[in-house]
């Protein structure tokens, strides 16, 4: 429904309680005398009896309350969802549901009753009325409702006009059967790069950030600029790299989404490394969600593992700094796979706090631990780690304490060696050496649940 009220007409020139539409009756334009003022402006209705009819999508009560010849040019009030404080005298506050203005077309195109979409364009309703700040049509689109949307687009309504929030209709093509509202807006001459009037996002930024693949598909294909810039300097690439996860179930499809939305925007010739005003990049982004596939992507376009954001943090800090539910998508994938790419290594005196940290995941210290010949770690370290963490991995922290100040495997030391001999050429050459496949993954460091 409309947000934000706007101001309302003169009370002196509107009616304040209609029992019927009927009673709203003007002069059609043809019929109208040359003496009659211009058309009034819309009228507030308060019948509940049309208000029901219009929440209910009861066409046929309708259809009585808006005989021919009458006007749907009205105006509803309606209640905010949550009460505010409000102020009526000096010194007196009260708490009091805000009222909001609307008309039935918003009504309609908001829950998708196509027919009485009809009958109130039919009775002269203005496609284009924002008493809320918003159109019917970006309420159409909000809902997801392709018809209404064709509907209004054919009665004139302008694609392009901004809502109360600067968003203009393609904007707010997020919800299911979007696509197709997306579709006609297009079809119909909405901008398909249209800034929104405070955060300067193209709908291409929002497609991005609600992992709409399909939806930045269509935005493309329509010409949208991959690399367009928001007023914080975001990129589309950005916005899909900082995808966040509802919850730990939802981890391995928002990752895919991700992962799907970056390919696409890469093919259109995204900026894999273009940084924000904070000169944050999609890397650091993909490793503070852990979005490990989309971390190995970036890599292998070229992107620096080692490139810091304003505040100095590299991506990964990012990785190791991330929220727990990126324990559910594989840490120790990302982890591996910037220092496989040259990412310098945590300083040794903060493991203590990254094994504290990212206990629950040992894998993550397993291939932290791996890039030092040396294991750096205090012996009060056991008391970094609950017991029931201690109990569930028993075997790697046993091995992991048993090497706290002593000197690894010989075959350990030669990993060590080789990678720091190959240094910054590491992600090119090690895929390149003539070496066994097992041997290949042990340079790599692979995975092993244990310690030597």
């Amino acid at each position: 429904m409309p947000g934000r009220r706007s101001s309302p007409p003169h009370r002196g020139h509107r009616l304040r309680c209609l029992r019927s539409a009927s009673a709203c009756r003007v002069w059609g334009p043809q019929s109208r005398p040359a003496w009659e003022p211009p058309q009034p402006s819309p009228l507030l209705c308060r019948d509940m009896a049309l208000q029901n009819a219009l929440y209910t999508g009861d066409l046929a009560r309708l259809q009585e309350l808006f005989p021919p010849h009458s006007t749907a040019d009205l105006l509803l009030e309606s209640r905010a969802a949550e009460p505010r404080w409000s102020s009526h005298q000096r010194g007196l506050w009260s708490l009091t549901y805000k009222e909001e203005l609307t008309t039935p077309l918003h009504v309609a195109a908001s829950r998708g009753h196509t027919e009485i979409l009809r009958l109130l364009l039919r009775r002269r309703a203005r496609p284009d009325s924002a008493p809320g700040g918003r159109t019917a049509l970006h309420e159409a689109c909000a809902a997801g409702h392709a018809a209404c949307v064709h509907m209004l687009l054919v009665a004139g309504a302008d694609p392009n006009t901004p809502d109360q929030d600067g968003k203009r209709p393609l904007h707010l093509c997020g919800a299911a059967g979007s696509l197709e509202c997306a579709e006609l807006l297009l079809k119909f001459g909405a901008k398909v790069d249209g800034r929104s009037e405070e955060e300067e996002e193209t709908p291409l930024h929002v497609a991005a950030r609600l992992g709409h693949v399909e939806l930045a598909d269509l935005l493309l294909r329509r010409g949208a600029c991959s690399s367009a810039r928001d007023a914080e300097g975001w990129t589309p690439l950005l916005a899909a790299c900082d995808a966040r996860c509802a919850s730990p179930a939802d981890a391995e499809a928002t990752t895919t989404r991700c992962l799907q939305l970056c390919r696409l925007l890469l093919s259109a010739g995204a900026d894999a490394d273009a940084a924000d005003q904070d000169r944050r990049r999609p890397l650091h982004l993909a490793c503070r969600r852990g979005h490990a596939d989309v971390v190995e992507l970036l890599l292998s376009c070229g992107v620096s593992a080692n490139a810091m954001d304003y505040g100095g943090h590299t991506a990964l800090h990012y990785a190791l700094r991330g929220p727990a539910a990126a324990l559910a998508q594989s840490p120790e994938r990302t982890v591996r796979a910037l220092l496989n790419h040259g990412a310098v290594r945590v300083w040794p005196g903060a493991l203590p706090k990254v094994l504290e940290r990212w206990c629950t995941s040992p894998r993550t210290i397993e291939v932290l631990m791996n890039t030092y010949s040396i294991m750096q770690l205090p012996e009060e370290a056991v008391g970094l780690v609950p017991p029931e963490t201690l109990q569930k991995y028993h075997h790697f922290y046993s091995s992991l304490l048993a090497l706290v100040r002593q000197p690894r495997s010989l075959q350990h030391l030669s990993r060590c060696a080789l990678r720091t001999h190959l240094a910054a050429r590491l992600p090119h050459a090690l895929p390149r050496l003539p070496l066994p496949a097992r041997l290949l993954r042990y340079l790599q460091l692979d995975f092993e649940d244990v310690l030597y």
